[in-house]
């Protein structure tokens, strides 16, 4: 089992995937600090993939400052690691753009879509989260 969600969709890069999902998990705290992370084997068995896209998943978040590998013992998200707001808003990126042309091909406009964001957040977590 993964300790991140991630469903691979047909047409996209599944290495782009799940760099982007693990990339997501431990920038918005769901895989914590200090956690293991899934080895290339149990990654490309529980993904389906190719273990060389594993191992390059993997390299990656390495070089990336989110996982250490401790010898002997495992590969392990990154104690240190502490996201920046650059990183994160660059995280949302996709589902923004996805939000804005939706709102576009409805006919919207960009104060339509800023008085939805806003309704929806207050009703999820109240007026006092700006």
């Amino acid at each position: 089992m993964l300790p991140f969600q991630i469903v691979l969709k047909p047409g996209e890069s599944p290495y782009r995937q799940i760099v982007y999902a693990a990339t997501r998990a431990v920038v918005s705290g769901e895989l914590k600090q200090g956690a293991p992370f899934p080895s290339v084997r149990e990654l490309s068995q529980a993904l389906k993939i190719n273990p060389n896209t594993a191992q390059k998943v993997v390299a990656e978040l390495i070089r990336d400052g989110l996982l250490e590998v401790r010898p002997g013992i495992g590969t392990f998200v990154t104690s240190t690691y502490r996201a920046t707001a650059a990183e994160k808003r660059e995280l949302l990126k996709g589902e923004v753009e996805q939000l804005v042309v939706e709102a576009r091909r409805l006919g919207l406009n960009k104060s339509d879509v800023v008085n939805a964001v806003r309704a929806r957040w207050t009703e999820l977590f109240g007026g006092d989260h700006d």
